[in-house]
C-alpha cells in the first residue's frame, strides 16, 4: 500500500501510532526531532504568537531553542520523579514530538490555503487567528502537563511557564528558579531584570 499524498511527518506519525514497536517509535521520534530542528522558522513564528512579547526577540529565540533541546532529550519509558507523598512509579509516555511536528505542518498548510503564504511569512495577527482556530476545538481551560499537551502551541506555553525565564519575568527580577546559589546569598534580594530593547 502506498501513501502518495501523505507527508513524511504524517507517515511517521501514523506509523508510530499503528505499530508500537520500540524501534519504530524511536526512529519516528528521531525524525520528528530532526524536522522540528530543521523547521525553526515555523516554530519561532508560533512562539511569537503564544509567548509574551516582553521576552523580546532574543528571549523568544532562547525559549524556542530550549524547547527544541527538551524535545531532543525526551526518552520514552524513562522513570520519572516520584510525586510528593507517593511511591508509585511513573514512566515517560510515547514521544509527543511526532504529533507536534504534524501540527506545525498543519499550521503551515492552513496558512497557504487561507493566505497563499507560509505560516512564518504571515503577519502576527494572521498567525494568531490561525493558532486560535487550531486551538478552539481543544477547549483547554488550563495549561496541560507538557508531555501530554494536545497541541504544540500549548506545549510551548507549558514549557516556558515551567522554566526560570517565566518566574523572572513575572517578578521582574533575576530569581533563577531551580538554580543553585550559595547559602550566603540567600538573604539578598534578587537583582532586577535588565531593561529589554524593543
Amino acid at each position: 500500500m502506498t501513501f502518495p499524498f501523505m507527508s513524511r511527518r504524517a507517515f511517521l506519525g501514523a506509523l508510530a501510532a499503528a505499530v508500537p514497536a520500540a524501534i519504530v517509535v524511536r526512529r519516528a521520534h528521531a525524525a520528528a526531532v530532526d524536522d522540528l530542528a530543521a523547521d525553526t522558522r515555523t516554530l519561532r513564528a508560533l512562539a511569537e504568537v503564544v509567548l509574551p512579547s516582553t521576552l523580546g526577540s532574543a528571549g523568544i529565540t532562547a525559549e524556542v531553542h530550549a524547547f527544541q533541546r527538551w524535545i531532543a532529550g525526551y526518552r520514552e519509558g524513562v522513570e520519572l520523579l516520584h510525586g510528593y507523598g507517593t511511591s508509585t512509579l511513573e514512566f515517560a509516555g510515547p514521544t509527543p514530538a511526532t504529533r507536534w511536528a504534524q501540527q506545525l505542518d498543519a499550521l503551515d498548510a492552513a496558512a497557504r490555503k487561507a493566505h497563499g503564504r507560509r505560516f512564518a511569512d504571515l503577519s502576527l495577527e494572521r498567525r494568531r487567528q490561525l493558532v486560535e482556530g487550531a486551538l478552539v476545538a481543544l477547549k483547554a481551560e488550563r495549561l496541560p502537563p507538557l508531555t501530554i499537551a494536545p497541541h504544540v502551541a500549548l506545549a510551548l506555553l507549558t514549557h516556558f511557564y515551567g522554566g526560570a525565564a517565566a518566574s523572572d519575568l513575572c517578578y521582574e527580577a533575576r530569581i533563577g528558579k531551580q538554580q543553585c546559589r550559595p547559602l550566603a546569598q540567600s538573604p539578598r534580594k534578587p537583582l532586577p531584570l535588565a531593561p529589554r530593547s524593543a
